[in-house]
């Protein structure tokens, strides 16, 4: 059984591909570019991508292909329908990130309440030494307790954001979704979730009705001291618009891990802004994470071995 990992360098160098070794003869390849998809499955039986789209042109050199294992969550660069109507399963792996994603959320919030980066900074100047007294107080912190966080996206990894804002002695504000009816209490209405919250932070996946969700006219009924945090999708998120509302102090402060075009060419000015943080995309990749998205892997191919089809078949769920 051929195994072909299209973009293995997108799980790091630092996870073992062992396990998957034990299920078959595994070729693979750092990065794979668009030309390059037809030659290397022609062969395989399953094929491993991250990002590498799979379409109906991919699936045609391929008459060996049975199964194609998303490293992922998300399943968008696979065509679905083809592979339905080719018989070919296709398998991605839920919730390895919750706990890396949470922890990041309040990466960015404690170091805009506790301005750690800044000040360690001004030590390493010799600021410190050049201070009076014992202490410097430079920059205001904030504490946690009694503020309002909101939630918008309630799955997995929005309630477990909930779970640690609890620890904290944060009031929780879970955002209605448009046009759904709950039938839980505890729920408050979109626009309510954003003028009330002092940190607002994304949980929901990128859609026609989630493009753009937050834009000019939703920061400014935010508050002006408010944090906003992206670690969902680029695109969710007004990147334009998010520079006009930083730039003009409409909010305190944002933290993006996610932007509209991966890696960014677009929207740099936002980097010249000091109100915001920006990582590359790394919420979700914790060791540990990584190293149980590879365990998914491995199970999904245990499964599709087995003959356990429904088990991992997305597109029958």
């Amino acid at each position: 059984m051929k195994i072909v990992f299209l973009d293995s360098i997108s799980i790091g160098n630092d996870i073992s591909l062992e396990g998957i070794k034990k299920e078959g003869e595994l070729r693979t390849y750092n990065i794979t570019d668009e030309k390059e998809v037809y030659s290397r499955i022609k062969d395989a039986e399953i094929i491993i991508t991250n990002k590498v789209y799979v379409g109906k042109k991919e699936m045609e050199s391929s008459e060996k292909l049975k199964l194609i294992c998303v490293a992922a969550t998300g399943y968008n660069n696979v065509d679905i329908e083809e592979a339905k109507r080719r018989n070919i399963v296709v398998a991605n792996v839920k919730d390895y990130s919750t706990e890396s994603v949470a922890q990041t959320v309040f990466a960015y919030i404690l170091e805009f309440q506790n301005k750690i980066n800044k000040y360690n900074n001004d030590v390493k100047k010799g600021e410190w030494e050049k201070s009076p007294i014992f202490t410097m107080l430079n920059h205001t912190t904030f504490e946690l307790k009694n503020k309002k966080i909101g939630i918008i996206g309630y799955g997995k990894i929005g309630k477990r954001v909930s779970e640690i804002a609890k620890v904290f002695g944060m009031e929780i504000l879970v955002a209605k979704r448009k046009g759904v009816e709950y039938k839980e209490s505890f729920r408050y209405s979109f626009e309510e979730v954003l003028k009330e919250s002092d940190m607002l932070t994304i949980h929901t996946p990128l859609t026609k009705e989630s493009l753009n969700m937050i834009g000019k006219k939703e920061m400014e009924l935010m508050k002006k001291n408010s944090i906003l945090i992206n670690t969902a999708r680029g695109g969710i998120v007004n990147e334009e618009e998010l520079y006009w509302a930083l730039k003009n102090n409409e909010l305190r402060g944002a933290g993006l891990d996610v932007m509209e075009e991966e890696p960014p060419k677009m929207h740099k000015k936002l980097f010249e802004l000091d109100n915001i943080i920006i990582t590359p995309h790394i919420a979700w990749a914790s060791k540990e994470s990584r190293e149980k998205l590879m365990a998914g892997i491995i199970e999904n191919i245990r499964d599709y071995k087995k003959g356990e089809i429904e088990k991992i078949n997305i597109w029958r769920k």
